[in-house]
């Protein structure tokens, strides 16, 4: 699945987050990002953007993350795209429920701008990708 990830969704509604986030997709990665700050925003662009991979932000305003997802899984062609959640709230329960919704896993804020590339490729690998 590592290899077939190019373009990754990200969505996260707090900016400086994003931004290192997008960087670190981009830069280290070596990705093309579509950023989000929004559920809303997420929803109009992930049709034509066409991503491998959707970062979501658990906690936001309007439409949080699972209510994204949701909504995300809703678009034809995006109904199995794999997707990581990105949150602070990283307890094992938590965990299993984003798991329970279809996440390969979950990035826990803060998170390291240089590791998360090895951080998406190891859930991608645990999810047999």
């Amino acid at each position: 699945m590592t290899g077939a990830i190019k373009k990754v969704l990200v969505v996260e509604d707090e900016d400086d987050i994003r931004e290192v986030l997008c960087s670190a997709l981009e830069f280290v990665c070596e990705f093309t990002v579509e950023p989000c700050a929004s559920g809303f925003q997420a929803i109009e662009k992930a049709a034509t953007f066409g991503p491998d991979l959707m970062l979501l932000d658990v906690m936001m305003p309007g439409m949080d993350g699972p209510q994204t997802l949701s909504k995300l899984r809703q678009i034809p062609g995006l109904e199995a795209t794999p997707v990581i959640f990105v949150t602070a709230k990283a307890m094992p329960a938590e965990i299993a429920h984003f798991k329970s919704l279809g996440a390969l896993g979950v990035i826990v804020k803060p998170f390291d701008p240089m590791a998360i590339c090895d951080q998406i490729i190891a859930l991608a690998a645990a999810a047999g990708g």
